[in-house]
């Protein structure tokens, strides 16, 4: 069900952390210690949340940019391809096959050219080596196929990686926006209507004590 003042639910927390900071920036804070019950900065928070309306719609533009980031992250993450139930046998196939080709292919090439070197006669040794070549081949291939399978990732990964690290700046500016231009100015302007700490008199500056008649740098007794 959607929030009335227009933010989303799982946006709520953020607004409440926003407000939070603003509380306890130096001069709400200090203007809050004028009431040491607690009771006006109690009061503070309620009528903020009460006019979150007035509040978030000074930032309306900053959350309409983080929405539409969060929209295309959720549209690049449900169009991303799916990975095939058989994707990790394939995945351990294209590792295994180049190394297991590649030293069979040396085993078949040594047996195939070692009788010939020996001049041993027969069809065996040909037949040898032209295994040995196909399958030498095959490594050369398979061993492309994983490379170009691996670069995909790669560049994959990199695309999708920067979506989150944008999604979350348009998030951080929203907050930047909700702080500076809604919050701040709001509790300020309810600090100054909040009537006990308006009436409270100015704290008195500090003074030096009035010396007494004992007191070394006193005036001296009269007789």
């Amino acid at each position: 069900m959607a929030d009335p003042s227009g933010l989303r639910p799982e946006d709520r927390a953020d607004f409440e952390a926003v407000l939070h900071l603003a509380l306890n920036t130096p001069d709400i804070l200090s203007a809050l210690r004028a009431d040491p019950t607690g009771r006006a900065a109690t009061r503070l928070r309620i009528r903020a949340l009460a006019d979150i309306n007035e509040i978030t719609a000074a930032a309306h533009s900053e959350y309409h940019a983080y929405l539409t980031r969060l929209a295309l992250s959720t549209s690049a993450e449900e169009a991303a391809p799916r990975r095939p139930a058989g994707a990790g046998l394939m995945a351990a196939l294209a590792v295994l096959t180049p190394p297991v080709a590649a030293s069979s292919a040396a085993v078949l090439l040594i047996l195939g050219y070692l009788p010939q070197l020996t001049d041993v006669r027969g069809t065996l040794p040909g037949s040898l080596i032209t295994a040995g070549w196909v399958l030498a081949l095959i490594a050369a291939a398979s061993t492309l196929i994983a490379l170009a399978a691996l670069l995909g990732t790669a560049i994959r990964g990199r695309g999708t990686s920067a979506h989150p690290a944008r999604l979350e700046q348009a998030r951080l500016d929203w907050q930047q926006a909700l702080l500076e231009r809604g919050m701040l100015p709001h509790l300020r302007r309810y600090l100054g209507e909040d009537p006990p700490l308006d009436s409270a008199p100015p704290t008195p500056p500090s003074s030096p004590a009035t010396p007494t008649a004992g007191s070394k740098n006193g005036p001296p007794l009269t007789g």
